[in-house]
């Protein structure tokens, strides 16, 4: 193609993180071994979800009173200690796929409520992850908008966390409501955003400078990936979520010089590439650019607290 219609550029840092690698490594393993029930969506992204009930995996809820099957697996979303107990009481076999990072934030949590400060955690309310960090703690907060930071009760300290795929500058201007809401408070901020989130933000940032539109390789219920289009947006870029490719739209692109790609971070691999090949089809050219390879950096194994 010596003149292609757009260019395709990707970004920097996109897609799966360590955490859900691992989370889907692990699940893989165990449904392959014997049956077993995912106690909710392992990550929030419909090709993952194809996957493991290829390999047999079977869905439950986490709130459920029991499972089909003798094992059971927690999401990659973390639960609280009290669901895990339960299950564990019940006899099922629980296999835990936490993210190392998720883990994190529960324990920056706990130790901010035995420091005596009441716990709030800056997220979405009901998310699983948010549900999770909050379900040993019945007096916990959750607020993302003003109108929650409005309603929280007066405290003397306040111990705040973040859900791990919140924009950092989201929960910075959230802090900043809750700090001025109540300036008579101590505030303790523990910031839990985990890291590939805050690379996919800022590698998202980069690409808004170079591209006119970005296309979100993500699940429809991705708390991050929703984040991205939103981030673009925001940032001047006319931008859409897809799964795949048969979501795409090619009047999106009849005045596009450079399409931008990016994925939340429990897109897979192979689903980005479907998108590229069809944009490819529709006229454009990768511009191919040296990646840096982010999860290398995190084993998920040592986190500090």
């Amino acid at each position: 193609m010596t003149n292609p219609r757009f260019q395709i550029l990707l970004a920097q840092h996109y897609g799966m993180c360590f955490g859900v690698r691992d989370a889907l490594t692990e699940a893989e393993r165990v449904a392959s071994r014997r049956p077993a029930t995912i106690l909710g969506e392992l990550v929030h992204n419909e090709a993952v979800r194809e996957r493991l009930s290829k390999a047999g995996a079977l869905e439950g809820q986490l709130e459920g009173e029991s499972a089909s099957t003798a094992d059971v697996i927690v999401t990659a979303h973390g639960a609280s200690d009290r669901d895990r107990r339960r299950w564990k009481n019940a006899g099922y076999r629980v296999t835990d796929t936490t993210c190392p990072l998720v883990r994190k934030a529960h324990v920056v949590l706990a130790r901010l409520v035995l420091e005596g400060c009441t716990p709030v955690v800056i997220g979405k309310r009901g998310h699983v992850e948010v549900r999770g960090l909050t379900g040993d703690f019945p007096g916990a907060h959750v607020v993302l908008n003003e109108p929650e930071v409005e309603a929280l009760p007066f405290s003397r300290r306040f111990g705040v966390v973040a859900q791990t795929t919140q924009p950092i500058d989201r929960v910075e201007d959230v802090l900043e409501k809750i700090r001025r809401r109540h300036p008579d408070a101590e505030v303790v901020f523990k910031d839990t955003v985990c890291h590939p989130t805050k690379a996919r933000q800022k590698a998202l940032e980069t690409l808004c400078q170079e591209v006119d539109f970005v296309l979100v390789v993500g699940g429809h219920n991705s708390n991050n990936s929703r984040q991205l289009v939103e981030k673009a947006r925001r940032n001047g870029c006319r931008s859409e979520r897809v799964t795949r490719s048969g979501e795409i739209r090619a009047e999106w692109f009849s005045d596009t010089r450079v399409v931008g790609v990016t994925a939340g971070t429990s897109t897979l691999e192979e689903s980005v590439e479907e998108i590229v090949v069809h944009l490819e089809s529709l006229g454009g050219r990768r511009k191919v650019l040296p990646r840096p390879n982010a999860a290398a950096a995190f084993s998920g194994k040592k986190l500090a607290v």
